[in-house]
Formats: structure tokens, C-alpha cells, sequence
């Protein structure tokens, strides 16, 4: 945005030098005589007023002009030009997403890992600010993208996750290790882990609680959410006669989801359905935003140059009408 000021306003009072100039000029045409004298004007009353009785006043109009326009000059017109830049102190985080064949279930619509996807992927287009990577892990664990800010990339590997990638099973210790593994040198000031599984540590060769410790060390906060209703959900297994539903009994370690938590200053969360998720998921992002420092400063452009020819254009106008057209009038 760019603002005209005055590096020396001061130099306006010397405008007021222009009142006794115009009141001077004033008093000196009322008093000024006509050189020809008439015993009588009955003759001119019936002529009507030449145009240039008044446009003889358009010389000194010009010259008060000018004069103005060389005390701005004295002014020093500058334009200053309003720049801000943001400075983001945005936060890391990792997506670690549990992708165990229970995940399939479908207590949710349209199964628990179809719906936490789209959800995750919704908060990532929300994150505009924040490096985000995604963890994924069932019997083993695979980082699937690193931290990025390249959404769009990160998205679309998002959408390419399903059930079977990695050896069945849920090594909830192993996907949380990789997850603080990919944060621990993270100059950011925030780094948050999100943790989605449905199940019970039962693989892999790190514990859930030294994960967290792990996390703990590093001051990584770790939210961790269980992802499945409470009972029983329909889970579909391939029969001769095709896919059938089955009830399953839902099995979710939340006591030791709510330790990593506590350990590392974060949240326990547990979804039961798509809602519930969501809610979730816009719960965390209040928790946790992003910082923008705002780092303004100015630039400053001389334009007395405008003024100047602005002056020297009505200096010569007026040098042009004396010696021309009111050569005879002024």
C-alpha cells in the first residue's frame, strides 16, 4: 500500500505567504485606472464584457501555482510503500495411521479406514501452514510421506493407502517409534503426533509405552485416538458364497492410549462413529495452531519529481500566454 507523506512538512507555513501575494493582486486591480478617458460611457453600456477580462487573472492563477507547487517540493514528497512479511512458526506433525485388516471394519461408513482417510485428509487441507507426514503401520510400520508442505503430494498418497500393504497386525509401539523417529530433529516449535488405531499392541519389537517415552524425550505430544464403537462392529469376511458380515467384538487398548498421552502432554480421544471422528479431528486443530509473526518495515520513493514538472510545465505555460495572448491584457 503506498502512502504520500513529507519528509519536511514544515515547509508548508511558507504557503501563507501566498494570502498577502493574492490580496496584493486583489487591491491592485481595483485601483488600477484605464489609460483612455471618456466623458461619457453611455456608448459601452450595451457591450457585453469581454471573455478576456477574466481570463487575465489565469497569469497570476498560474504563478501562485507554481509557487506551490516549489514549496512542496521544499517539502520533500515521498511515497511510502507498506510491506509486511510473514514469518511462520508453523508445528510438525505426523499422521500414524493403523491399517490392520480390522480397520475394515464397518462401524463406520463406509469402514473405519475409508472414513479416517477422508477425515485426515479434510484436516490436512486445513493445515495450510504446517509440515504434515504420514505414518502407516499394522504388523510392521512404512513411513509414507515425509514431513512436506507439498499438501497436495502428501494427499494423494494419502488416497493410495489400503489394508494389506503391510504384513497384518497391530504394532502400535512400532508406528509410534517411526513417527517420533521422523520428528526428532524438527527445529519447529510444536511437533504432534496423531495416532489412529483400533485395536491392541500385539507385534512388534518396541513397546507402546517406551514409544511414548521416546516421544517424551524428544517433547513430542502425542494424540492418540481409538477408532471403533463400543460392542461389537460388523467386520466383512470372504466365504465361498462371498462376503459376508460378521459381528466382532471391538478391542481397543485404551488404557495404554491414554498413558502415551499423559506421557507426552497430548490427548486421548475414542471415535465411535464418522461425527464423532470429525469432531475429533476439529478438536486438535484448535489445540493446536500455528504462529505467524508478522515482520513489517517501509520503503520510501522520492516524487518531487512529479512536482517539479508539474511546475515547470505551468511556469512555461505561463511564459508562453504573457508573451502570446495576453501579451496586450496583463
Amino acid at each position: 500500500m503506498n502512502e504520500l507523506t513529507f519528509a519536511y512538512p514544515y515547509y508548508f507555513w511558507l504557503l501563507l505567504i501566498t494570502v498577502p501575494i493574492i490580496v496584493w493582486y486583489i487591491l491592485k486591480k481595483r485601483k488600477s485606472q484605464a489609460t483612455i478617458r471618456f466623458s461619457s460611457t453611455e456608448s459601452f453600456e450595451n457591450d457585453k464584457i469581454s471573455v478576456g477580462k477574466y481570463l487575465r487573472h489565469i497569469l497570476f492563477v498560474l504563478r501562485i501555482l507554481v509557487i506551490s507547487l516549489f514549496i512542496v517540493i521544499l517539502a520533500r514528497p515521498q511515497a511510502i510503500n507498506h510491506e509486511h512479511e510473514d514469518l511462520t512458526k508453523g508445528i510438525d506433525i505426523i499422521l500414524a495411521l493403523d491399517i490392520s485388516s480390522s480397520m475394515l471394519a464397518r462401524d463406520f461408513r463406509p469402514n473405519r479406514l475409508e472414513a479416517s482417510k477422508d477425515l485426515a485428509i479434510k484436516f490436512i487441507s486445513g493445515r495450510r501452514l504446517d509440515r504434515i507426514g504420514l505414518v502407516v503401520f499394522s504388523g510392521e510400520t512404512f513411513t509414507q510421506c515425509p514431513l512436506t508442505v507439498d499438501h497436495a503430494v502428501l494427499i494423494n498418497l494419502f488416497q493410495d493407502i489400503k489394508q494389506g500393504l503391510l504384513e497384518d497386525g497391530t504394532a502400535i509401539g512400532i508406528g509410534l517409534a517411526n513417527a517420533v523417529n521422523r520428528l526428532k530433529n524438527s527445529e519447529a516449535i510444536s511437533r504432534v503426533v496423531i495416532l489412529l488405531t483400533d485395536g491392541v499392541n500385539n507385534s512388534g519389537e518396541i513397546s507402546p509405552i517406551t514409544a511414548a517415552d521416546l516421544a517424551a524425550k524428544y517433547g513430542i505430544r502425542v494424540y492418540t485416538i481409538g477408532v471403533g464403537k463400543n460392542g461389537y462392529a460388523p467386520y466383512p469376511v470372504q466365504t465361498s458364497f462371498g462376503v459376508s458380515m460378521q459381528q466382532m467384538e471391538v478391542e481397543i487398548d485404551e488404557k495404554t492410549l491414554k498413558i502415551i498421552s499423559e506421557k507426552t502432554g497430548g490427548q486421548y480421544f475414542r471415535a465411535t462413529n464418522n461425527n464423532k471422528l470429525k469432531q475429533i479431528y476439529d478438536e486438535i486443530d484448535k489445540l493446536e495452531k500455528s504462529k505467524i509473526e508478522v515482520l513489517k518495515y517501509n520503503t520510501k520513493e522520492e516524487k518531487y519529481l512529479l512536482f517539479a514538472a508539474l511546475a515547470g510545465l505551468l511556469l512555461f505555460i505561463e511564459i508562453i500566454l504573457r508573451i502570446t495572448v495576453f501579451r496586450n491584457i496583463s
